[in-house]
Order: structure tokens, then C-alpha cells, then sequence
């Protein structure tokens, strides 16, 4: 190799990125890795990892509340924000070094720097200022968390990137969105005690899931005391003298709050990168343009994950970093599957999905057979909890495959996960149901509902 210095380089190390490298260094090859903050990315740093164990922290409340109901007498318990956090970040230091580890042995050089493009082929290490030139790039340096740069106020306001680092839990805290990150922290927070507003511009959360999970939950949320707002925004944000933010809403209410966070969705992170020095083009939301094997308009140039803003999902990043190889570099050209791709809220209850909500199956397929089962699980008896569970299969009536099965309760996204494979497979509703029931157990639920619940044909719902 006399042209370039390195085979493969890739720029971002996240899930996607160091997937990438490792499995290419993996080959032999040649490769780099620059990254300007801490490997591991958005997932193991500021998101899914750190956000699932304040998750577990969220539930404690509640196992306590309910271990009464089990015979259990409780002394006085305490909760301490520090202790969470500092254990939290414990955990978060021992996966970066994992990352690093799996990128060293794999042959991997690692640069702990920013990187451009500066040329088809060069990319520059600003902690160096060093150019290097490389045979193939990889772009994998995710999203970030959009703020409302119009809202008056909008720098008082935290994202999810602070809330997981807040100094102090507060006492009082209101959250902007209706996405699952939205969702997933007003949860969090409510369950750890903290008085919690969620407001949103649309009638419903979670738009994107089906209707019977999204109504399930608001109704459980607000029955477990978060207050929501719906159909309202923003209209700005004064901060007080005693500290606290004052919410002034588009319908003319006033919040009162420790804390005001918005989460609004994300964007590709791709400004600055100098993708117009190297050709590559971008669409009007900034992702880089990919096609169906991730490549870019230049032949040697791919991007994967957040970046091309397909499906925000670590999982998805990893895939197409998967794909990417093979592609590239095992002259077996293969395309990332998007189809039916397991999917967790983890809010309380928690949500497991895959496939099509009932609205999407309905555009898609003349008749559909709705099975769907409402029922306090067994571990809510004995406690007196009279929260319910959900859980719901779509049948194309016609081939009598499941298209989609979708669950609200304890261990949901577990759930979830191995339905994947059975909707991957194209299971019918006869391999269901010719499945023996595992009891007693929640997810017996799921083979044993025999009779639809509804027929929808033609889009109409036929009782």
C-alpha cells in the first residue's frame, strides 16, 4: 500500500463506527479510528446504556411499594442522586474501555481527535492537525439533540444529554416531546419522585406506534400521576430570580420548573465534517445520502447509523455497519434489512412492538384479524395494583401471517425481542397457535387467543 496510508478509516466512535473498524481490522486490513469525545457514542454515553439503568433506578419505587403485598415489611428507604450517578458513569467507564479494548485488538489505531474531510480521500486530525489519506471512509458520527433555536428562553432548557447529568434530581421538571425519549425520561423522573410535566404538541404520544399502545399508556401515566399536556407548545421560557424557569404555553398557561427539557428529535451530525470537500452529498436535514448498501455518491465513501438518518436504533447502525463489510470488503454486496425490527419503550409500563401497528397493517392488507387481550398480570395481584397489561397480534387474513404483535407491561421489550424472530420468519397465527403455552406466565397470552378480537376490512373496523 503506497497511496494511502490507511485501507479504511472511519470517522465516529460509536456503535457503528467501531463495529466497522473492528470487523475490518478483523480482515487485516489497514484501519483508523478518530473520535473526538469518548468511544462508545451516543448509545454507551448518553443514551440508551445510562438511560436504562436510571430506568431500573425508576422502578425501585414501586417493587418497594408492591413487596408488601408479598409479605414484606420495609424500614424507611432513602434515595440518593449522587450514588445513581456516580455508579452510573462507574459503568460507562468500564464500556468505553471495553470499546477501546475490542477496537486494539483488532489492530485498530485509534485517535482521539476531531476529523474532517479536507479531500476525496484525506481526512485531518485536528488534535494533531496531521491529513491523513485513506482507500475508503467511513462517515459514522451519529445525531445530536435538536434544540428550538426560535423558542425565547431555549438556553435555560436542558436536553437529554443533561439530564443525564444533572448535579441535583429536582423537584419539579417539565418535558418538551412526545417521542419515546420524551417519554422514557418523564417516566424515569416521575418514578424517582420527581414531579413531572409532559407537554406536547400533538393529541396523542408516541405517534408511529400503534393507537392501542399509545392510548394504553397515556392513560396509565397520567393514572400514575404525570401530568399531560397535549396540544400545546412552547410559546417561551423566563428564567427567576430564585433560579427556577417559568413556562409561558402557546394556550396561554404558565408551568412553573427546576428543570425544562426538551426532547424534540435529532438530527444527523454532519455540520462541519467537510463532506463538500470530499463530493458528498447531503440532504435538506443534513443526513448524508445513501443507497441501499450505504454508500454514498462517492464510491468509496459510506456512512451508517444516525448520520443517515434511516432508523435511529443502535442496533441499525451496527447492521448496516455489518452489511458494510461484506459489501466493501468481502466482494458479497448486501443490503441492511429494515424490515420488522424489534422495538422497546422503556417507560412504565414498558412497551415491546415489532412489525405493523393496526393503521399501517390496515393500508397494506384488505382484511385484518386484531387479536387483542387486556389483563392484570399475575405479579399485580397480590400488591392490589390494578395496572393492566396489553398485548395484541395482527393477522393478514388472507396468508395468516402474523404482520404484527404488539405488548404494554412487565418485560415487554424482552418479549419483543424473540417476536422478532417469529415475525421474521412469517410464523402464522396456526404456528401460534399450535405452540404450547409456557404457564403461568404472561406471555402465554400471546398463543393462547384463539378468536379475534375484531376484523378490519378495508380499513373498517368490523366488530
Amino acid at each position: 500500500m503506497t497511496e494511502f496510508d490507511y485501507d479504511f478509516f472511519v470517522i465516529g466512535g460509536g456503535s457503528g463506527g467501531v463495529r466497522a473498524a473492528r470487523r475490518v481490522g478483523g480482515l487485516g486490513k489497514k484501519v483508523g479510528l478518530a473520535e473526538e469525545f469518548r468511544m462508545g457514542g451516543t448509545c454507551v454515553i448518553r443514551g440508551c446504556v445510562p438511560k436504562k439503568l436510571f430506568v431500573y433506578a425508576s422502578h425501585y419505587p414501586e417493587y418497594f411499594e408492591d413487596a408488601k403485598g408479598y409479605g414484606f415489611e420495609l424500614g424507611d428507604i432513602s434515595f440518593d442522586w449522587h450514588t445513581l450517578m456516580s455508579n452510573k458513569d462507574q459503568e460507562i467507564k468500564r464500556l468505553e474501555g471495553l470499546y477501546r479494548k475490542g477496537l486494539e485488538s483488532s489492530g485498530v489505531e485509534i485517535f482521539d481527535s476531531r476529523a474532517t474531510l479536507v479531500g476525496p480521500h484525506e481526512v485531518k486530525l485536528h488534535a494533531t492537525g496531521e491529513t491523513v489519506k485513506a482507500a475508503q471512509i467511513l462517515v459514522a458520527t451519529g445525531g445530536f439533540a435538536n434544540s428550538d433555536p426560535h423558542l425565547p428562553g431555549a438556553q435555560f432548557c436542558i436536553n437529554s444529554n443533561g439530564a443525564l447529568h444533572l448535579d441535583e434530581l429536582p423537584k419539579t421538571i417539565v418535558i418538551a416531546g412526545g417521542g419515546y425519549i420524551a417519554v422514557e425520561f418523564a417516566n424515569i423522573f416521575h418514578g424517582l419522585g420527581v414531579e413531572t410535566t409532559l407537554i406536547y404538541r400533538g393529541e396523542k404520544i408516541l405517534r408511529g406506534f400503534d393507537d392501542d399502545l399509545r392510548d394504553h399508556l397515556q392513560e396509565t401515566m397520567v393514572a400514575k400521576g404525570v401530568k399531560l399536556i397535549l396540544g400545546e407548545t412552547f410559546a417561551r421560557i423566563e428564567k427567576l430570580d430564585d433560579g427556577r424557569l417559568e413556562a409561558i404555553l402557546s394556550g396561554g398557561g404558565t408551568l412553573f420548573a427546576d428543570k425544562i427539557m426538551m426532547a424534540i428529535g435529532r438530527s444527523p451530525n454532519t455540520h462541519g465534517l467537510g463532506l463538500e470537500h470530499a463530493g458528498v452529498e447531503t440532504n435538506e436535514k443534513g443526513a448524508i445520502i445513501v443507497d441501499d448498501f450505504c454508500r454514498t455518491n462517492m464510491p468509496h465513501i459510506w456512512a451508517v447509523g444516525d448520520v443517515i438518518d434511516r432508523v435511529q436504533l443502535t442496533p441499525v447502525a451496527i447492521h448496516e455497519a455489518m452489511c458494510l463489510m461484506q459489501t466493501a470488503f468481502l466482494d458479497n454486496p448486501t443490503k441492511p434489512d429494515y424490515d420488522t425490527i424489534p422495538t422497546a419503550v422503556f417507560s412504565q409500563p414498558e412497551i415491546g412492538t415489532v412489525g405493523l401497528p393496526e393503521s399501517k397493517a390496515a393500508e397494506q392488507y384488505s382484511e385484518l384479524e386484531i387479536y387483542r387481550s387486556v389483563f392484570r398480570p399475575m405479579k399485580n395481584i397480590l400488591p392490589g395494583r390494578d395496572e393492566k397489561m396489553l398485548m395484541k397480534l395482527i393477522v393478514d387474513a388472507e396468508s395468516r401471517v402474523v404482520v404484527g404483535a404488539h405488548i404494554i407491561g412487565p418485560d415487554a421489550g424482552e418479549m419483543a425481542q424473540l417476536l422478532g424472530i417469529s415475525l421474521k420468519a412469517r410464523c402464522t397465527k396456526e404456528h401460534f397457535d399450535a405452540t404450547m403455552a409456557l404457564h403461568p406466565s404472561a406471555a402465554e397470552e400471546l398463543v393462547t387467543m384463539y378468536e379475534p378480537s375484531y376484523r378490519v376490512k378495508d380499513g373498517a373496523r368490523i366488530d
